[in-house]
C-alpha cells in the first residue's frame, strides 16, 4: 500500500497481454494512486473461468472485483469510488 494513500478495498483487475482497455484502465488506476493486484487471464485458466462467470460467458477484460462487486470494462473513477468507499456522485 501507498504510505499516502487512504484505506482502500483490495482491487483486482483481471487482463490479458494487449489489451489497450486494460492499459487504459491499469493507468487510470495509477493515477488515483490505487494499490491493485493484475490477473493476466491467459495465464491464469481459473481466472479466466471466473471472468467468464461474471461476463455472460465472455472473456471480457477488464474485469474488476473491487469493494464485493464485480464490474466488466468499468472506468478508473468508479473502481476508484468503489475501493475508496465513496458515494458516487
Amino acid at each position: 500500500m501507498n504510505p499516502t494513500s487512504r484505506e482502500q478495498a483490495p482491487v483486482t483487475v483481471y487482463t490479458r497481454p494487449g489489451c489497450p482497455y486494460c492499459f487504459a484502465l491499469r493507468r487510470g488506476l495509477r493515477r488515483r494512486r490505487l494499490d491493485f493486484t493484475e490477473v493476466d487471464i491467459w495465464a491464469d485458466p481459473d481466472a479466466a473461468a471466473i471472468v467468464r462467470g461474471v461476463a455472460n460467458g465472455n472473456e471480457t477484460v477488464p474485469t474488476v472485483h473491487v469493494a464485493g462487486q464485480w464490474l466488466v470494462n468499468p472506468r478508473a473513477a468508479q473502481v476508484h469510488r468503489l475501493a475508496r468507499h465513496e458515494s458516487a456522485a
